[in-house]
């Protein structure tokens, strides 16, 4: 190998002594950011490397090899299998370096004859330490799919403007587009080249469409699938709608909106859209346009120990879930849903079955969407066709499932009003909210509504200003 092994080894040790692990700590911002860039030179110099020798064991374990394959006679199923024992990485990864190493190295044709690699250009960029395999990646895989029908000129003129854009050469690029910028600009190319790619693209992504559930770790089912582009779009734009900063907020208060400054939003992006999930689900499932299940609307069945309720502690669990749903989880479902208490003797037989516990009316429903408007909780824009309905005194604890003590709750604030800090109390049956005390140490209570009638009501009571 030409000592190769030993002049690695060498670099590898150069480069660590080089540099500590936790030096960039100590350093400027333009310090930081030059060592950022030259490192990453570097590193696009080894990932090409690796690219390179990734698709040699690619080509040394072609499936027409058979027993001779390199990966058979090192024990493993596949190039990638391979690949993952030396060099430790991912499947995902070693999969990417090896289909990017075979689009780039050079071929011999039938005769045995030298023929260049299907991506000539990225190819060179990747040897000249330019291009970044990540990069690199997004050009292959927008463009390959295209090659059965595109113009091989066509192909050609795509493939040098992608590397010019990645590597900033010519007056187009003056600056270095990223891999994601980069993916944008092949698709465009890969649309181009493909006029009749939307139809068989079409069938294909209904083929594959899919939704499903993961295995059950760290408290959280998993869920997977690939939507069409379409149903996409529409889930995206009910996301845009109801986690935008302001949707919704056409009839605040100023004190809402002075809440809404103060307050901001705790949750994540990604735990926003969690809750969005939760509320179109509810939704759904009480408008009655579904099918039923048993003759009720599709209902999810929750059973916990009336010792554990009473209690505080202990798990419930979930018909249809392999692991158990928290106590909190348990009370919000059981003010939502309603309770229906179940005796069993000391040998397991049902001994007593009591009366479902009335839930709110669709029409006590409709006259607190009115009185309330919306989630109460100030600064909150999830509208009222989206929220529960919480009993302000508990069921469990005798609260009557009357309308002078249920109001509108988003199902996020309803998980967490028990732990958030927010109060909520009933006053002649008028609700009343009290903000957090980390929030306003001093607040009292005071009345809240998002229904824009009442909050008219209130501007026509205000008193006229004085000139």
């Amino acid at each position: 190998m030409n000592g190769i092994v030993e002049v690695l080894e060498e670099v590898r040790s150069s480069l660590l002594g080089v540099m500590e692990f936790d030096d960039p700590a100590g350093w400027s911002d333009d310090e930081l950011l030059a060592a950022t860039a030259a490192i990453e030179e570097v590193g696009r110099v080894v990932d090409a490397r690796r690219v390179a020798c990734a698709g040699e064991v690619g080509e040394r374990s072609r499936v027409e090899l058979g027993g001779e394959r390199l990966s058979t006679r090192r024990g493993c199923r596949s190039a990638a299998e391979l690949l993952e024992r030396v060099t430790q990485v991912s499947g995902a990864e070693a999969r990417r370096r090896s289909a990017l190493g075979t689009a780039t190295r050079s071929r011999r044709g039938l005769t045995g004859d030298p023929m260049e690699a299907r991506f000539p250009e990225v190819a060179a960029a990747l040897a000249d330490g330019e291009l970044g395999a990540d990069a690199a990646c997004m050009i292959v895989r927008e463009l390959d799919g295209t090659r059965r029908v595109a113009d091989p000129g066509d192909l050609r003129t795509a493939e040098h403007e992608l590397v010019a854009a990645a590597v900033a050469s010519g007056d187009a690029a003056p600056v270095r587009c990223s891999a994601d910028e980069l993916r944008v600009q092949a698709q465009v190319w890969a649309a181009f080249l493909d006029q009749d790619g939307p139809e068989p693209d079409d069938e294909r992504a209904m083929r594959r469409r899919g939704f499903r559930f993961g295995r059950a770790r760290d408290g959280l089912i998993p869920v997977g699938g690939e939507l069409l582009p379409e149903v996409a779009a529409a889930l995206g734009r009910m996301f845009d709608a109801h986690l935008a900063p302001r949707s919704g907020g056409g009839f605040m208060t100023a004190d809402e909106r002075a809440d809404l400054e103060r307050n901001g939003e705790q949750r994540t992006a990604d735990q926003q859209r969690h809750d969005v999930v939760a509320a179109i689900i509810a939704t759904a499932a009480r408008s009655g346009e579904h099918p039923t299940i048993g003759g009720s609307a599709p209902t999810v069945l929750v059973s916990v120990r009336a010792a554990d309720l009473e209690a505080g502690h202990g798990v419930a669990h979930a018909d249809g879930v392999e692991i158990p749903v928290s106590m909190r989880a348990a009370r919000q479902l059981m003010c939502t849903g309603g309770t229906q208490q179940i005796t069993f003797d000391s040998a397991g037989r049902i001994i007593g079955l009591g009366s479902p516990e009335r839930c709110f009316t669709p029409h006590q429903r409709r006259a607190i969407t009115l009185r309330d408007g919306g989630c109460l909780i100030p600064g909150c824009s999830v509208p009222a066709a989206w929220c529960e309905i919480h009993h302000v005194v508990p069921d469990v604890d005798g609260g009557p499932t009357h309308t002078d003590n249920g109001v509108l709750l988003c199902w996020f604030h309803h998980r967490t009003i028990e732990t958030s800090g927010w109060g909520i109390r009933m006053a002649r049956g008028v609700p009343q909210v009290r903000t957090p005390a980390w929030l306003d140490p001093g607040g009292g209570w005071r009345q809240v509504t998002k229904s824009p009638t009442r909050l008219a009501d209130r501007v026509e009571r205000r008193p006229a200003a004085v000139a």
